[in-house]
């Protein structure tokens, strides 16, 4: 990291952020941090509901309060750094910030990636094997998947960070981003980043293309599973819950793969911000309204809950 402090001066970075060019900045302001509220209560209710109901204490609702985990930890980490910037007039951001943001995000995103595909593990068994269900998702097995996300992520993410942090960079310190993220710090390199532009391409892949493979694959076997069912409670129940995994899958993974896995030239820097407000906002916001609002169990448990 000294090779940073050597091509530098001073200790902070200037991020563009959401706000400039913008004619409504105070409009934006307000929306972002709406979302961001509406974040932290979802998610901790989220959270709070599956670990007061007993009727909740299943391995589908335990990856739904690590998904909550994970969303709770992404606005945290970005929006109270937008509002503080916003309202003091300063877009700066230190070294030592830059790096946990550039850790946390990574790691964040990284393990939400698989988690998705085991949260399609686990219903492609309760589906299509049900008598095993008990064995294949038994607790030690959930929580050693929930494990292994977490630390493939964060292995990736030390990876990539700490070769990031220590590449030369040039005397320019404007982020055109709103937070620390990588792509957005190689445009500062005074090097040829090609190489690692590939290896950051290929670990997009197999965080992405990868887990939606597989999760296509589980919902396929689910889909053929649930048209031979005799019963159409079981069978709308069964698409109740699956709908409301692929609408999650398809706000996270696709501006993913527009920002990970698509070539530069296909997407600007303006574009890029727009696509990052989806997984590190908007996404967040949703989920637990996507599971609570299309999910029985959740609403009776509020109801219970609201009821004592």
């Amino acid at each position: 990291m000294g090779r940073w402090t050597n091509q530098t001066t001073g200790t902070d970075f200037v991020l563009l952020g959401l706000f400039h060019n913008i004619k409504a900045p105070d409009l934006l302001f307000s929306l972002i941090f709406l979302m961001f509220l509406v974040t932290v209560v979802g998610n901790i209710m989220m959270m709070f509901l599956i670990w007061l109901d007993s009727r909740l204490h299943t391995p589908m609702y335990f990856l739904l309060s690590q998904l909550s985990i994970m969303d709770l930890l992404y606005s945290s980490t970005f929006v109270p750094k937008i509002a503080i910037d916003f309202l003091s007039g300063k877009n700066t951001i230190s070294f030592i910030y830059c790096a946990i943001q550039l850790i946390l995000f990574t790691t964040i995103m990284g393990a939400e990636c698989f988690l998705l595909a085991v949260m399609a593990y686990d219903r492609y068994v309760a589906i299509c094997h049900p008598l095993r269900y008990s064995i294949l998702m038994c607790p030690s097995v959930c929580a050693s998947m929930v494990a292994g996300t977490w630390l493939g992520a964060l292995f990736n993410a030390l990876a990539h960070v700490i070769y990031t942090l220590n590449l030369p960079y040039c005397a320019s310190r404007e982020i055109h981003h709103f937070f620390c993220e990588i792509p957005a710090l190689l445009k500062l390199v005074c090097a040829d980043t090609s190489h690692y532009e590939n290896g950051l391409y290929v670990s997009g892949v197999v965080f992405s293309l990868i887990p939606i493979s597989y999760i296509m694959t589980s919902y396929g076997k689910i889909l053929s599973t649930v048209l031979r069912l005799e019963s159409n409670l079981g069978m709308r129940k069964a698409l109740a819950t699956c709908s409301s995994h692929m609408i999650v899958l398809s706000l996270f993974y696709g501006t993913a793969i527009i920002k990970y896995v698509l070539p530069k030239a296909y997407h600007t820097a303006e574009q890029d911000e727009v696509v990052s407000v989806f997984y590190t906002i908007v996404t967040p916001m949703l989920n637990p309204l996507i599971y609570s609002l299309r999910n029985k169990d959740v609403t009776r448990a509020l109801r219970r809950v609201l009821g004592r």
